[in-house]
Formats: structure tokens, sequence, C-alpha cells
């Protein structure tokens, strides 16, 4: 009798699990967005696009996809390429370790793999950067495996769906939604059943006044039965981002404007700027810039006239960058903390890989550079 009971109890689970795929697909099938990698099953555009929609809205992924693939259009060609470049074509969406874990997948996928992508889950988390999400969604929408993808759109759906009151990023609470995932994906065209939770949570089942009853799955929803989905997922407190202070110069020599490099790993790695430094507790912004150009480049300013500044949010930190624009005798950079400089007409600047921070500065120091 008791095994009678279990059989029953998972017969019903199956049949509900069934019933709410052919609800999302039939959803999605109806209601998808025309997205440009929508429409085609090529594994290495969705891979670039999947790499672009992680922490970005699909509108602004949109045009940088569309030019991602016009210059690098395959494997081989992303591998070829020049560090700069890449980064150049990446300049503007953040995150910039994505750009580099690309480049350096696509030179090992060229070496190693015949210029093609793995076409299970488990080869593709072998490549830089590619972690469960990623790998899951290209495993599912370019190669039709029943691979599942959590992310926050996804949990959003999957918590208030099975009523979980608990935060999400939790690890326990994680996995359970990684198991509820993997449910619905094990069946026909797991690639459009992962994509319709994804579009469920985009358009309908929003973080704020989410639409239930335009809702495929208001029926089954537990967080609608019990009248709080809008408070869900549960979020635990997140620490106020740090405040940080540093200097940023233009300086000029002969006409030419002095850039810098980061080095390839950690914030803005890889990417080129003015070089500055951050502020030490209560250190006056201008002396703060001739100490850290003198520790950090080997050169003495002349002058420091104030540009103005510029506020620019990260993840963990909240960044007040006071702008200068210097003149400097001669002398011979020798850099600390940066990997490469150059001296360039003011206008090339502007065409350097560069992040957002960056281009603002510019903007300030040198208004007719190209933003």
């Amino acid at each position: 009798m008791v095994g009678c009971q279990v059989g029953g109890v998972a017969r019903r689970e199956s049949a509900s699990v069934d019933k709410t795929r052919k609800l999302l697909l039939d959803w999605y099938r109806v209601n998808r967005r025309d997205l440009p990698w929508r429409r085609i099953r090529d594994p290495y555009a969705v891979w670039i696009s999947e790499a672009m929609l992680q922490q970005t809205r699909v509108e602004t992924v949109i045009p940088y996809w569309e030019r991602f693939l016009a210059r690098f259009p395959d494997v081989a060609t992303l591998a070829a390429a020049q560090p700069d470049a890449v980064l150049g074509a990446w300049a503007g969406l953040g995150y910039y370790s994505r750009a580099r874990n690309l480049h350096r997948a696509a030179k090992e996928l060229a070496a190693h793999h015949g210029g093609r992508l793995p076409d299970t889950a488990e080869g593709l988390r072998e490549l830089p950067g590619v972690g469960r999400y990623t790998a899951g969604a290209v495993a599912s929408i370019a190669f039709d495996r029943p691979e599942p993808v959590v992310d926050g759109n996804v949990a959003r759906v999957l918590v208030r769906l099975h009523g979980i009151r608990e935060d999400p990023k939790r690890p326990a609470v994680a996995a359970r939604l990684w198991e509820h995932a993997a449910e619905l994906a094990r069946g026909p065209s797991p690639g459009d059943l992962n994509q319709a939770l994804m579009e469920l949570g985009a358009l309908v089942c929003t973080p704020r006044a989410p639409s239930c009853p335009a809702c495929p799955l208001r029926r089954r929803c537990a967080a609608r039965r019990a009248g709080d989905a809008e408070s869900l997922p549960v979020k635990s407190r997140k620490a106020s981002p740090r405040a940080v202070e540093a200097v940023a110069g233009l300086i000029l020599r002969r006409g030419r404007v002095l850039a810098v490099r980061r080095p390839p790993r950690g914030l803005l790695g890889g990417l080129w700027e003015l070089p500055g430094g951050e502020l030490a507790p209560r250190e006056r912004p201008e002396a703060g810039l001739r100490r850290a150009l003198r520790e950090r480049t080997g050169l003495a300013i002349a002058d420091a006239e104030p540009r103005g500044e510029v506020r620019h949010a990260f993840t963990h930190r909240s960044l007040r960058l006071h702008v200068f624009r210097c003149d400097t005798s001669e002398g011979r950079v020798q850099l600390v903390d940066f990997d490469a400089h150059r001296w360039l007409a003011p206008g090339a600047l502007a065409e350097l890989p560069q992040a957002t921070l960056t281009r603002k500065a510019l903007r300030l120091a040198l208004p007719s550079a190209s933003g």
C-alpha cells in the first residue's frame, strides 16, 4: 500500500510538471520577443548573447551583439583578435571580465576543439568564464540538451511559483531552485522552456507590480494564492557600497596626452584610462593627484587645473573621481600597478578601449573627446 501511495504521488508530481511545461511553452511561443539571437541556432552567436546578457538589459545588449558578431563572426576571428580590439568592441557593456573570458575561451576552442563549442553542459563548463548558467543556456538553446538554467528572472518565477519564503541566494535554497529548473528542463524543447522561464520573469513576473492575471501559471502559483507575490523573493539586507574618492589627470606633453592600461585581471582589467589613483583619508585631491602620479607613473606635474568630478557606481563601491588637466616636464614613465602606457594625440585617446567612467572623465578634461 505504501508503495502504491508513493507511486501515485510521483505520477501526480510528474503530471504537474508536464502541465507547467506545456503552459510555459504555449505562452512563450505566442508572447516571446523577437530578439536577433532567437532567429538563429548558431552556437557561437548564442554563446556571445548569453555572455552579454549577464547582468545587462536586453535593450542594451542588442546593438552590442550585432556589432560584435559583425566584427568577430566566428570563433577563429575572435581567437585571432588583439585584446584591445575585443575590449574596444565591449566598451560600455561593463563587467569586462566577460570579454576577457570570451577571448580566452575562443583561443582554447581554436587550439583544442577545432573552433567548435562543446555540445554538452559539462564540456562548455571547461571553458574560461563559463559557469553553470551559461553552460545550461547554450547547451539547451543551441544543442537541445535538457539542461536547466537559473538566473535572476528564473529564480523569481520559481520562488513565487513554489512559495519559497527564504533568500534564494542561500546555497540550500539555490540548490532547490536548480532542482525545480532541472525538472522542467527534462522534456521536449528544453531551450524554449528555459527561455520561457526567463521571458516570463522579464515581462510578466517582474520584481515590482507583477502582472499576475496575465501569467500562464497563475492558477498554479503559491505566491498568488497567498497574495504576497510582490514580497518575493525574500532578500537579505545588502551592505552599503563603500565610498571611494579618487583622482585622475589628463597629462599633456608637447600636445600629446598620457594613457595607461590596467592589468588584465581585476576591476576594469585590460582597459585604458587616465593615470591617477585613490585618495588617502582626508587627503586633498590635488595633493593626492601629485602623489599618485609620482608613485604610479614616476612623473611630476607642473600644474593641475581642476576640471570637475565624476560619480560612478560599481557593485560594491561608490566612486567620486576628481578630474584634473595637467602639464608635465620631461621624464621617463615608470609604471607601477599599470601594465602599459602610450602618449597619444588627444583625439586618439578616446579610440582606446575604455570604461564608461573614463569616457565621463575625458568629457570633462577634454571636451572634444568622443564619448
